[in-house]
């Protein structure tokens, strides 16, 4: 059994940040996996550390894999910086933000390739010169 981390009250909260995919008319193919439920496994994969091909699909209803793709989603959809930012501000309305000792990570940031000019300069010692 699981404990609820997702509460009524914290859903009620989030959902606004969500965006709705609207259902295409014509073609609808198969229908969405529930948000609420997208949003539960995201957390739990995110306490537990567990990787996302082997969530339970029977404890929440829907698959690690949809999980991952809506954790996508919602990133590229700023979902999750919407969030941050609503959290600070109420941490901060409520005078519990401490940044006395913050730490600033970087890794998720991807380095752009083709941005240096020129070719990179060798820090190894000198060629030899040639004897030809």
């Amino acid at each position: 059994m699981r404990e609820e981390v997702l509460t009524d009250e914290l859903w009620a909260r989030l959902e606004p940040l969500i965006p709705v995919r609207p259902r295409r008319f014509r073609h609808p193919g198969r229908r969405r996996a529930d948000d609420r439920a997208g949003l539960e496994v995201i957390l739990y994969a995110v306490r537990t550390g567990i990787g996302w091909n082997r969530l339970p699909t029977t404890l929440f209803g829907t698959s690690g894999a949809t999980c991952w793709r809506r954790l996508t989603e919602w990133h590229e959809a700023g979902v999750w910086q919407q969030l941050h930012e609503r959290l600070l501000a109420e941490l901060r309305v409520a005078g519990l933000l401490d940044l006395s000792a913050a730490l600033v990570d970087s890794t998720h940031l991807r380095t752009l390739r083709g941005t240096t000019s020129g070719r990179a300069q060798s820090t190894g010692a000198s060629p030899a010169p040639s004897t030809t």
